[in-house]
This record gives C-alpha cells, structure tokens and sequence, in this order.
C-alpha cells in the first residue's frame, strides 16, 4: 500500500493542529473548498502547516462565505525539515513559477533568489513565490513549506558564505565528466554535509563570478552534459542529480 493517500484533497492552512481543533477558512480557501473541491458538511479534507504534521480533518459548516473544519486525527507526523538549498538567478514569471514549483517537489528546505550579472529579471514577488510553493506541497504531499529568502547579490552572497555547507554550481564550462563522479560522497572531507545547488542565468555565469565562486573552501562545479540547458531544466537536472548522490533520495 502506499504511504501516501494520492485521492484525498490537501489544503495547508496557517493554524496550530491538534484534535479536536476548529478551523475557520479564509474567503479564498473557503470558495476554493465550496466551489472548487464542492466539498459539502462531512467531507474528509487533510490538512498541514508545516509545522504539526498531517491531519485528516472533517468540514462541519458550509455556507457561502464560510467553511469551518474539525480536526479528527492525524495521519501523518511532521517531518523534520530540508536542510537543501537551492539558489537561482530569477526567470521570467511563467517559468520562475515552475521552477518554484518543481524545486519544492524535490525537497528543497530554502529557495534564494541571486542577482548576478547576467541576470535578466531582476524583480521578485516572494508572495507569488511562497503561494506556488505551497500549491506544489499541497499536491505532492509534502508537509514543509520551504523559506523563501530575499534577493541577493551573488557577490554578497559569498562573502558570507558557510565554510561548512558545500556549494554546487552548475557551471556549462566545467571538464564533460560524469556528474554522478563529480558528486561522489567519497569526494568530501565532510560526508554528509549540508547542500546548497545554484544555477545562473540563461547567459551562465561571466569569468569573474566563475573566479569568485571557485575561491571558495568547499565548492564543486557541476557539468551537465553535453547539451545547453535552460535554466528551469537545469534547476530539474541538477536537483534531481544531487539528491541522487548526496540527498535522501539514497534514503
């Protein structure tokens, strides 16, 4: 059987979870719930905050404007969060939106957007960012919500790294070996070790940001085949790649 229910409707909500708790559904998780889900009084609906786990939930009142929800039991205990970050030169909003998306779906604990200097957008909605990311966690099941960091300089960003966590950049100049080689455990003084991945712009990242980033005491260029990806498909590859390696998906 599998762990997850994939046929019960989520829906996080931003409320301590206890039993017998009631919830009180905001206008636009009410209307979703009505006229969305047409979810009627005694439905089943589960329910998370990223922080008390998963909860199977019971909708008690249903009226045009208002949804209230009785928790019942829980279905799921919460899971400690992602220690992964992944750090990204902002996209357009249709595909910045799917990267969000897909980042989340692989596990990433902390999304930080960085201006470099080949960066083409350079403003950030980290409301539309946290609302995709909690749409994606509603679907796939995933019971933390990941912080969203504000805009940074890359130039900023590294001077304060953490000597500590390793820092994987993809890089479309690093030598064509296999990735899986490059990101083997055994590589690491430190193993495991906390995980940061970044990708750049669509135009990669210009001689002096590559300098820069090779200075640091514990980084890795990670090359990604012999094709030029996009940097939403990077974002995919190289996520999937590190949690492969070095993530729990080694579980």
């Amino acid at each position: 059987m599998s762990r997850y229910d994939f046929t019960a409707q989520r829906l996080y909500v931003d409320a301590p979870l206890a039993e017998a708790a009631q919830i009180n559904l905001d206008h636009v998780q009410t209307n979703y719930v009505r006229n969305v889900l047409r979810l009627s009084e005694g439905a089943l609906i589960l329910v998370f905050n990223g922080r008390d786990g998963e909860w199977q939930t019971a909708v008690s009142a249903s009226r045009r404007k208002h949804v209230t929800l009785i928790v019942q039991e829980m279905t799921r205990p919460q899971e400690p969060p992602s220690d992964l970050y992944y750090l990204f030169a902002p996209l357009k909003h249709a595909r910045r939106d799917y990267l969000i998306e897909k980042a989340v779906e692989m596990g990433v604990g902390l999304l930080r957007p960085v201006l470099t200097r080949r960066t083409q957008a350079s403003r950030i909605n980290s409301e539309r960012m946290r609302a995709h990311a909690i749409e994606a966690a509603e679907q796939c099941g995933i019971l933390t919500i990941p912080d969203i960091a504000p805009l940074i300089r890359l130039d900023a960003l590294l001077d304060k790294w953490d000597k500590d966590r390793l820092l994987i950049f993809c890089d479309e100049d690093a030598p064509l070996l296999g990735p899986c080689t490059v990101l083997r455990p055994s590589t690491y003084t430190k193993s495991p070790c906390p995980l940061a991945v970044l990708v750049g712009p669509e135009g990669g990242f210009d001689a002096k940001e590559r300098e820069a980033l090779l200075c640091l005491p514990c980084v890795l260029r990670l090359p990604l085949g012999p094709r030029i990806l996009r940097a939403d498909t990077a974002a995919v590859a190289a996520l999937a790649l590190v949690q492969a390696t070095l993530g729990d998906w080694r579980g």
